[in-house]
């Protein structure tokens, strides 16, 4: 058994964590609309067509934003094909994923999906296609109230208060070939500061992302977000940052992928600071790392231009929801930086909840870090210092416990998050001196490991993978985590201090 040991001080304060960071992604992408959040005629669908399965998923996650409409979808995307009525809105071949796009669902009815689903929705503007002007009309109809064009549209359109979207990428991974219409830095730079100073203009009360690098390996990381910054730093209030690992060969590498999560979290965060420094700025650039999840499949298309195909539909492990959950730790740990995070995607495609057309749903494993992750990591992130020996991975030496501690200021609770990478058992230590002594004891643990990491919840077997309650330890001083597991150890102060 491998022994660690954990310090926590109440002292050591990485910053409060913003709500922000669990948030989620819907993009026209394969079934995640049509067939996924939206399918009339299913024996649970509303009277809007949203299924109200779906909708009871989503509300436990607990969501602050949804993005949304995109993705790559977006850089080719006109924002009124989506408005108005049903019957007239037309029929689109949607470039970025080789499908044939029905505009059945557009802003309107996701506003009103997103209160169902008790989110918000984290609006998207194309920077593909798409113009500055462009930008600040679908702003207009979204958040005006009422007495100019596209305002009185909305209403005409039978939403009569304003959406109230207050905050916006503005565009979708420019710095990719793949994107439609891609831009260079400088161009995007250019189109980016001047979309948002229109936006703004309409509404200063919004918020917004601009585009930074699709992932830590590209050819022009870091240059194209230091060069973006340089154009839009004093207008943009988020950088964007987007990473998705995969299981290759090697499980302890693929274990260990949070080490490439923190590597590149660090290095947007020294560009820009760089760019803080050179315009002599008082102001902090913060991130939105607006794309992040597993992603292993990679489904071929059957067929040209199908509605809503199985596109990316990734069926997930037990291994790929300790993979996961060590990333969610990642985030927790650089909450001082990182105000946003979505999880890319919500349904259907590289997502938590899957679907039957017609028929059932179900929680894929990494649902169950993810919702415990928003229920329990919320408040004041402190820095855990893990004395662990370490072990090589691909993206350097990986310390074999990986933490993140989360403390409840008004109910004096914490909660500790720690993902096990070794094929042996670890006994932990947990110091928390600083709290008053023995003042802590561990009320609940609950882990994800087992002894099948295969495993995957199917809708015929929906708990193959499952949180489990373990044995809550005598002391804190010999807390036992499983082999490969992913815990969440809830402690809470026995005196007041």
């Amino acid at each position: 058994m491998k022994p660690c040991k954990i310090t926590i001080d109440k002292d050591y304060i990485i910053g409060k964590i913003d709500n922000n960071l669990y948030s989620s992604f819907i993009e026209h992408l394969g079934r995640a609309v049509y067939t996924g959040i939206y399918e009339p005629g299913h024996p649970l669908a509303d009277a809007n067509g949203f299924r109200t399965d779906v909708i009871g998923l989503v509300r436990e996650l607990n969501l602050e934003y949804v993005r949304y409409p995109g993705g790559n979808f977006l850089s080719g995307y006109r924002w009124t094909d989506g408005i108005g009525p049903k019957a007239e809105r037309p029929r689109r071949l949607d470039l970025a994923w080789r499908s044939t796009e029905p505009n059945t669902v557009g802003i309107d009815e996701f506003a009103k999906w997103a209160k169902k689903a008790g989110t918000r929705v984290m609006g998207a503007v194309n920077m593909g296609t798409g113009t500055a002007q462009d930008a600040a009309d679908m702003l207009e109809y979204c958040n005006f109230p009422k007495g100019t064009y596209w305002s009185d549209l909305r209403v005409k359109n039978g939403s009569p208060e304003p959406h109230g979207i207050k905050l916006w990428c503005i565009g979708n991974e420019m710095d990719g070939h793949w994107q439609i219409c891609h831009l260079n830095a400088e161009d995007y730079g250019k189109k980016a500061r001047e979309t948002i100073k229109m936006m703004k203009w309409a509404d200063k009360s919004i918020e917004t992302v601009v585009c930074g690098s699709s992932h830590g390996h590209m050819a022009t990381f870091p240059e194209w977000d230091r060069i973006v910054l340089e154009h839009t730093y004093d207008l943009a209030d988020y950088i964007s940052l987007h990473s998705y690992y995969s299981f290759r060969e090697n499980r302890f590498d693929y274990l260990a992928s949070f080490m490439d999560m923190e590597n590149f979290i660090s290095s947007v965060i020294a560009t820009a600071d760089y760019v803080k420094a050179l315009k002599r700025s008082k102001k902090t650039m913060y991130l939105s790392f607006d794309e992040w999840n597993i992603w292993n499949d990679a489904t071929e298309r059957k067929g040209e231009w199908p509605e809503a195909p199985e596109l990316i539909e990734d069926r997930y492990s037990l291994l790929d929801a300790l993979a996961f959950g060590g990333l969610g730790i990642t985030l927790i740990n650089r909450c001082d930086r990182i105000r946003i995070a979505c999880l890319a995607q919500l349904v259907n495609a590289i997502a938590p909840i899957l679907t039957e057309p017609r028929g059932r749903v179900v929680r894929q494993a990494i649902y169950y870090p993810f919702m415990l992750l928003s229920k329990l990591g919320r408040g004041i992130a402190l820095n855990p210092v893990v004395n662990i020996e370490k072990a090589e991975s691909r993206h350097g030496a990986a310390p074999l416990i990986h933490a993140a501690a989360v403390y409840d200021e008004e109910n004096k609770g914490l909660n500790l998050f720690c993902l096990n990478i070794a094929d042996e058992p670890a006994l932990l230590e947990i110091d928390t001196r600083s709290f008053g002594g023995e003042a802590m004891a561990v009320f609940e643990h609950l882990s994800l490991h087992g002894s099948e990491l295969g495993a995957i919840n199917t809708f015929d077997n929906p708990e193959a993978v499952r949180i489990k309650t373990l044995p809550i330890p005598k002391n804190i001083k010999n807390v036992e985590l499983p082999g490969l597991s992913w815990n969440v150890l809830r402690l809470k102060c026995q005196t007041n201090n």
